[in-house]
């Protein structure tokens, strides 16, 4: 069996290179799915749109969710995938350069399993990455099956 994959939501093309730079500098072996809007995600998710002949069942890990995407905001793609019985309990943390309140209590109202804001510095964006992927892939146990 493949490991769980990671799907990574974000339209800013340095931060998804430093995003993926910082998983693989860990180690690991999971796949990373990259979408870069929030329509996007869902599709992919919900197995629609371009993403019909995907398998529905087969999930990713965890979600890492930008906030400010094109087409459906960070926020409207969190509503959906709570309002489905399909992803309602996927794990997704907001990773974003939002450092507004309203942005973070939207967010848990919304059902985020976390809130994270990319650092600035190089180094602790890649240190807080590596941080998350380690935690979410390795540590975490999700809900079992079926649940």
């Amino acid at each position: 069996m493949n490991p769980p994959s990671v799907l990574l939501v974000e339209d800013n093309p340095q931060d998804e290179m430093l995003i993926l730079r910082s998983l693989r500098k860990i180690h690991l072996a999971n796949k990373v799915e990259v979408m870069r809007d929030g329509q996007q995600a869902v599709d992919f998710l919900m197995a629609e749109g371009e993403f019909a002949a995907r398998d529905r069942n087969q999930l990713p890990a965890v979600v890492l969710l930008d906030i400010g995407l094109p087409r459906l905001s960070g926020i409207e793609v969190l509503q959906r995938l709570r309002e489905s019985e399909h992803t309602r309990l996927l794990p997704v943390v907001m990773l974003t350069s939002s450092d507004e309140d309203m942005d973070r209590l939207r967010s848990y109202e919304c059902g985020a399993n976390s809130f994270v804001r990319k650092p600035l510095d190089f180094g602790e964006f890649a240190e807080t990455v590596a941080s998350l992927g380690a935690y979410w892939l390795l540590t975490n146990r999700p809900p079992p099956e079926g649940a």
